[in-house]
């Protein structure tokens, strides 16, 4: 991750007339400024999922905040992350949502939450390095690249104007591709050229970007806007029991668990405390599996740490974990403004479109990371057999039927991963095999 730098090990933060120690919890409202830019820091990311794929902006505030604090009291206020939409998720709740409805869909993710309750537990039980060797990067590394390239349609369908499934025009396509190009660009040129703190918004200064060319060609309607009230109690949904939605969605939450280890050592390289000893990978995975089925409980997304507000610590060293405090009680009050919903709600497809080309691209892209950092060889036959199935299964659709029992998409191939991995031979074990 990008955010871990040298100067970031100071383990002082300056606070009023005197300092506090790196990560020491202590709340105070000096603080709340600090902790209002980090929500805006994770805002862009954070209202996209919702966008996207039909739930509710304000419901997905709410469990972001909510889920941050639960994470927080989890690992006893030790950690400064901030926790909201998993991108991971986006894929299997867009078909859900359409299959099964929302209520539907939440059950699959309530029950993707367990599964980082029960890998807290290996974890505790047996040392994080169990986690590792179950789930290596030859079989994450391809599973997060075909969660990116299995979104690749929905993104360029919401480019051109479309809807997510293509079946819908919802704008012109001239003045679709105009606001699509805007946003991509403007989101490419602020991560690459922004300074400061305008360098952790790219996502933000993209939306803005696309929403004003939108408005100058007439596509934003703001009928909603004026109807909506100030105070607006948020649309909670509450998960209905849907066994085919458990199956088709459980698999997916072993990569974004996979990608929590990176995320916990890449803020404690910022911070320069081992977190995955203290307070423990086990406590953090717990914490993150909390708040995701606390979340699909009240009709949320799934919850996650958020890399971006990883980035702005490094950015700001405000170490002290009570920020994040801050930041989820804003989130959890602009859960109550209608107007914020319905102002998210107004922006035009081709906007999110534009920016999820690049977002989309970018899952891919650390999908490949990983299999590069682990330094495999790709051609040998066993790592040319576990990659080729997951990416094949994954991006080419390939599902498995027994009655209404289904399996598909990124499920079926992350089932596949981890259990061609468990059972091909290694080369060394082959090799001695035949000697």
């Amino acid at each position: 991750m990008g955010a871990s730098t040298g100067r970031a090990n100071s383990l002082a933060y300056h606070h009023g007339h005197g300092c506090l120690v790196a990560n020491e919890y202590h709340l105070h409202w000096k603080d709340s400024l600090v902790g209002l830019q980090m929500l805006l820091i994770a805002f862009g990311s954070l209202v996209l999922v919702p966008l996207l794929t039909g739930f509710d902006p304000n419901v997905t505030l709410f469990t972001a905040g909510l889920g941050t604090l639960i994470f927080q009291w989890i690992t006893r206020g030790r950690i400064p992350v901030f926790l909201a939409s998993s991108f991971a998720f986006i894929a299997p709740m867009i078909h859900g949502t359409a299959a099964w409805g929302i209520s539907g869909t939440l059950c699959g993710l309530l029950a993707a939450g367990s599964v980082y309750l029960v890998l807290s537990g290996v974890v505790y039980w047996k040392g994080s390095q169990t986690l590792v060797r179950i789930l290596p990067p030859i079989v994450t590394g391809p599973i997060i690249m075909v969660i990116g390239l299995s979104l690749a349609p929905v993104a360029v369908n919401l480019a051109l104007g479309n809807s997510g499934d293509g079946n819908g025009r919802l704008v012109a396509e001239s003045s679709a591709i105009a606001i699509s190009m805007v946003s991509l660009f403007v989101t490419v040129g602020v991560s690459l050229l922004g300074k400061g703190m305008f360098k952790l918004l790219p996502v933000l200064m993209g939306t803005l970007s696309g929403f004003a060319v939108s408005i100058f060609l007439g596509v934003v309607d703001f009928g909603l806007l004026s109807e909506a009230s100030w105070f607006q109690w948020p649309a909670f949904t509450a998960p209905t029991w849907n066994f085919e939605a458990i199956i088709y969605i459980l698999p997916v939450a072993i990569a974004p668990a996979i990608e929590h280890f990176g995320d916990v050592l890449a803020i404690g390289s910022v911070t320069g405390k081992d977190y995955i000893k203290n307070p423990g990978l086990h406590r953090t995975l717990l914490g993150d599996g909390l708040a995701t089925m606390l979340a699909a409980c009240f009709g949320g997304p799934p919850n996650t740490t958020y890399s971006e507000v990883t980035g702005g610590v490094a950015l700001t060293r405000a170490f002290n974990p009570a920020i994040m405090t801050w930041s989820a009680i804003f989130a959890i009050v602009l859960a109550f403004v209608g107007k914020m919903g319905a102002l998210l709600r107004i922006i035009p497809t081709p906007v999110i479109g534009g920016i999820l080309v690049l977002l989309f691209g970018a899952i891919t892209v650390v999908g490949m990371s990983q299999l590069v950092k682990s330094q495999e060889d790709v051609l040998e036959p066993r790592s040319l057999a576990i990659v080729g199935i997951i990416l094949i299964f994954g991006v080419g659709g390939m599902s498995l039927s027994a009655g209404k029992f289904t399996l598909a998409g990124v499920g079926l191939a992350s089932v596949f991963g981890v259990f061609l991995n468990a059972i091909l031979p290694h080369p060394t074990s082959h090799s001695s095999h035949r000697k």
